[in-house]
Parts: structure tokens; C-alpha cells; sequence
């Protein structure tokens, strides 16, 4: 079960790689927005992919269920993805500075503990006092959640009373 509830049927250690990949993104996607799941929720996902979605075919806005998405919950829904992304590849970074490990095991400890899935496939037993204190950190940032740590990190909210020219810079 990849969405907080830290049970599972099959020793982690035999599952194949594809599978471990499919249970890697279902963890960091998490689940509902309201829920006490974590990752970063299923409608963040919605969002992006919706975005994507209007981009491939043209459209002006965002429209889900006959109502318009407004442009700050989708610069909200990339943010979140985009740290919590950051925050995954800083913390396996760190894991495999730690241990001799293959990525897909650290990515796959590391998913878990930020998305505090509760799923192992024994790695953290095997780590050193610094790879428990990464994942216990991971953990407490993926609990409180993404934009909480980095509201709480900048711990300012300027607004700006003047607005730059605007730029298009090229893309792809």
C-alpha cells in the first residue's frame, strides 16, 4: 500500500524493477489533499497534468469539470512538485554519499520516508546514525509538508507594489 498506510504483502526486497518504479511514483504522489496521506497529493498531479493537457491542445485556461483552474494553483501545484522533487534527489544524494547502495534502493527508502509511506525494504536498518538522521529529516519535511517548510524557511510575505515588464523567453 503506497498511500501512508506502511502496510505491504511482499518482502519489498522481491519485487521487480518495474514494479519498485510504479510503487516509487504511487508514494511520491501520495494522496488526497485533505488527507493525513502524504507525497504530494493526487490533485497537485491533476493540475499539472490538466496543464499539460490544455498546453498539447492549445487552450487559453485550465478547465476541469466545466470550471477554470486559476494560474496561482498551477504555479502552487509546480512548486510543490518541483521541491518535493529537489527534496527527494537531496536526500538520496546524501544516502548514497552514506552508503555503497544502489540508487533504486536509496530512491525507493527516500520516497518512502519523505512521502511517509512507512514502506522499507530494509535499508534503514542497515544505515548510519547520519542516513537515520536524512531520513528523519525527509520524513518531518514531508509531514509538515512542502510549502509549509518553505514558508517557514523564507519567513517573509513582501508584496510587491510594482510589477516588472514582461518577458517570453523561449522555451524547449
Amino acid at each position: 500500500m503506497t498511500r501512508s498506510g506502511g502496510f505491504n504483502l511482499v518482502d519489498m526486497n522481491d519485487i521487480r524493477p518495474v514494479t519498485s518504479l510504479i510503487t516509487d511514483v504511487l508514494m511520491f504522489i501520495g494522496g488526497g489533499s485533505a488527507s493525513t496521506a502524504g507525497g504530494i497529493k493526487v490533485t497537485t498531479i491533476a493540475v499539472i497534468m490538466l496543464a499539460i493537457m490544455a498546453e498539447a491542445r492549445g487552450d487559453q485556461f485550465v478547465v476541469a469539470f466545466n470550471r477554470t483552474i486559476p494560474d496561482t494553483v498551477l504555479r502552487i501545484a509546480i512548486s510543490v512538485t518541483m521541491m518535493s522533487a529537489g527534496i527527494v534527489v537531496a536526500g538520496a544524494g546524501v544516502i548514497l554519499m552514506l552508503t555503497d547502495q544502489p540508487l533504486s534502493r536509496v530512491l525507493f527508502e527516500v520516497i518512502s520516508a519523505y512521502a511517509t509511506c512507512g514502506l522499507s525494504d530494509g535499508l534503514s536498518a542497515e544505515l548510519s546514525p547520519a542516513g537515520i538522521y536524512t531520513l528523519s529529516a525527509l520524513m518531518f519535511i514531508g509531514r509538515i509538508g512542502t510549502i509549509t517548510a518553505a514558508t517557514a524557511l523564507a519567513l517573509r510575505s513582501r508584496r510587491r507594489l510594482y510589477k516588472f515588464p514582461e518577458e517570453r523567453p523561449i522555451i524547449g
